[in-house]
């Protein structure tokens, strides 16, 4: 994304509370502390903190200089990356790419080509897609993708609302569908479970929590049919409702930025990553069920603690009075900072009481993606 999204990341300061207990059960998902650690630079040509080229050479093969987010989703055994605003093309055009790897150090993107012989940008047609104009989610449903896309940037909104798209060509044409939101449901992560596409969503950006809708498969391109998660019953049963008005956030921290939810099989649980002003870095939630109640929040990713600052996160030469070799040029004085954490489902692993995470996350300078992964394990509740 452009500046205006990280000076955002950096001046939101509202404190964290949350709304609903922490989740019953006797055991709970915890993060193991020393786990996360940095793989690869996943964008771009070269690794400035690794000193090796990357993998995909993204700029020589495609023409993607550099570029940000890269929320993730299958469709017919490629995994799908969702890219924000990528710099190769005039204009803060988006971009899809994708792999056929299986092993998360060794990603190799593709992206489709323009008659230019650059990377295609994700275009939709009817909608503007500059700056803070970009794609949160995807599911490929019956060999179709359906893609969420934010639209309608201003400044006294961020984000001003959120559409449907599908393409039946595999992500080189989309067609609008329809309005999917202007309130709860503007940033989005799906997952398909129990006959059921869930949809999480926040609304202003950094001023929101997360709500939850579901709607069958067959009838995701009907915004009538979608259902809002209302609250919980006396015992803990879901409450749908038909409104968008009365969904009700699963735990109250109004500041979220980009998030995705991930079910991980091996510790039966489903799994949030965030980012948010505070407490900075990124951090984790868990539940049994799509709707919770969600664990409080931990921290998985600290820039301090998680050797993120001055290994592959630029400190500003004014802070830190030299160059540490990790800034992109004319940046120098820009901080990075971390966002946009999207799990990469098909790379779990592990066993029924502790697993493995892989997700990509952004880090503002150097402009690029990086594949990170973590260690979760389950243990007694309030430990």
């Amino acid at each position: 994304m452009r500046a205006c999204r990280f000076s955002l990341l950096l001046s939101a300061i509202t404190a964290v509370s949350t709304g609903h207990a922490a989740a019953a059960d006797l055991e709970q998902l915890a993060y193991v502390p020393n786990s996360t650690k940095r793989i690869c630079q996943l964008t771009g040509d070269f690794d400035r903190a690794g000193g090796v080229a990357t993998l995909s050479r993204t700029n020589t093969r495609f023409g993607v200089q550099s570029t940000d987010l890269g929320s993730s989703f299958e469709h017919k055994g490629k995994l799908c990356f969702l890219f924000g605003d990528t710099n190769g093309r005039p204009g803060a055009r988006d971009v899809l790419g994708w792999t056929l790897s299986k092993d998360p150090e060794k990603i190799v993107l593709d992206f489709y080509k323009d008659k230019d012989g650059k990377w295609l940008p994700l275009t939709v047609p009817g909608i503007k897609q500059g700056a803070f104009e970009i794609p949160s989610g995807g599911i490929s449903i019956g060999g179709v993708m359906y893609v969420v896309c934010t639209t309608d940037h201003s400044e006294k909104r961020t984000m001003g609302r959120s559409v449907l798209a599908s393409s039946h060509d595999d992500g080189k044409r989309f067609k609008l569908l329809h309005e999917l939101s202007r309130n709860k449901f503007i940033n989005v992560s799906c997952w398909l479970a129990d006959g059921w596409v869930y949809i999480y969503g926040s609304g202003d950006y950094r001023k929101s929590s997360v709500c939850l809708a579901r709607v069958r498969p067959a009838d995701i391109g009907d915004r009538d049919k979608l259902q809002y998660f209302g609250g919980t019953g006396e015992k803990g049963q879901a409450k749908w409702e038909p409104k968008e008005a009365e969904a009700v956030v699963l735990f109250r921290h109004d500041e979220i930025g980009e998030f995705s939810v991930a079910y991980l099989p091996p510790v039966k649980r489903y799994v949030m990553l965030y980012n948010a002003g505070k407490p900075r870095g990124i951090t984790l939630r868990s539940a049994e069920t799509p709707w919770g109640p969600w664990s409080a929040g931990t921290v998985v990713f600290d820039p301090g603690r998680d050797n993120g600052y001055g290994h592959f996160m630029h400190i500003s030469v004014k802070a830190k009075g030299k160059h540490d070799g990790l800034s992109d040029p004319m940046r120098e004085d820009e901080w990075g900072g971390e966002y946009g954490p999207y799990i990469m489902a098909r790379y779990t692993s592990g066993s029924e009481r502790r697993c493995r995470i892989f997700y990509t996350m952004s880090v503002w300078n150097p402009y690029q993606v990086m594949v990170m992964r973590s260690d979760l394990v389950l243990e007694p509740a309030g430990k």
